[in-house]
């Protein structure tokens, strides 16, 4: 008798698209057992009218599908790792970290071929402080505005010319073959990326062997180690998944080489730092490049960075 594993997943085409991925992976990998998808619309994916941070940030796209398997009904969830908050609920582990892809954050335009063509004061969208603080440290003149909506409803909303460019990230564009629509794309090399971006992260419930031995063969191994680091970073500052925070960790060769920089929204502010060290040595560096920055008074920048975002006369904060 084949083996029953129920994947929790978000119920958008991209999440979907992940966790199609994982099934046939396991199926491959483990032909006695059968994978099925327990599909959720998460609340994150249910409020499009609010931005992302007022709404409890995006640990909305995990906590539905931790309580499912809490509750008994999945046993693995795959998850963007972005979206993972650092603390993980009691009773489930995050096992494994699939093998990383292009971190990239991708400029996309229907009239303007790069960032730099921007004219002076043209609408740019994104949900991302991050992204948004980035963008503005490079392009003052830009007028960002928020961003919401799965990935269709935000190409839908360029191509209307609600935005004369949007951000977004490349891998789940790339994932869904939809660059081929639109004419000019930017990778955007100056942007650092978020925690985890461009990795799926692998959670279970605690104690269960099989499931334990499934999850850790869909694991890559220095993607674990540079996405610890970068969670680490952000655990340490305290960082919310909405802050304005990017932090990369990347191996070349032996070495493990960090980067961060935090800073208010509209681009100011601005703090970055970086740390390497050999490999075999850098289990501490995400810590360690923290606490150089809460050094460097990163706590008080984040602290007005956070009510800047949400101030009331600030409707396109994000």
């Amino acid at each position: 008798m084949a083996e029953k594993l129920i994947i929790a997943t978000r119920a958008s085409q991209l999440a979907l698209w992940q966790a199609y991925h994982i099934k046939e992976r396991i199926e491959k990998s483990f032909p006695s057992v059968k994978v099925e998808l327990n599909e959720i619309t998460s609340k994150g994916d249910k409020i499009v009218d609010r931005p992302l941070a007022l709404v409890g940030g995006k640990g909305h796209f995990t906590k539905e599908l931790e309580d499912e398997m809490l509750a008994g009904h999945a046993h693995l969830a795959v998850h963007s790792l972005k979206d993972v908050p650092t603390s993980i609920p009691e009773g489930l582990e995050l096992v494994a970290i699939t093998k990383r892809q292009d971190q990239s954050d991708v400029f996309l335009s229907h009239q303007y071929e790069t960032l730099e063509a921007l004219p002076h004061g043209a609408v740019v969208g994104t949900t991302s402080l991050r992204r948004r603080m980035q963008i503005l440290q490079k392009r003052p003149d830009l007028n960002i505005k928020d961003l919401r909506g799965n990935v269709n409803t935000r190409l839908r909303k360029l191509r209307e010319g609600q935005y004369d460019a949007i951000i977004l990230a490349y891998i789940g564009l790339y994932r869904l073959d939809l660059l081929k629509d639109i004419p000019y794309v930017e990778k955007l090399d100056f942007m650092i990326p978020p925690m985890g971006q461009a990795a799926l992260g692998i959670e279970i419930v605690e104690n269960n062997e099989r499931v334990r031995e499934i999850a850790l063969s869909l694991n890559d191994e220095k993607s674990f180690l540079c996405t610890k680091l970068e969670r680490d970073f952000v655990a340490k500052i305290g960082a919310g998944c909405s802050a304005p925070v990017a932090v990369n960790a990347v191996i070349e060769g032996q070495e493990m080489m960090i980067r961060a920089m935090i800073g208010y929204p509209d681009g100011t502010n601005i703090l970055e730092a970086s740390r390497s060290t050999q490999v075999a040595s850098c289990e501490n560096l995400g810590e360690a490049l923290a606490q150089a920055m809460i050094d460097k008074g990163a706590l008080e920048v984040l602290r007005v960075a956070e009510t800047l975002a949400f101030k009331e006369e600030m409707p396109q904060r994000l």
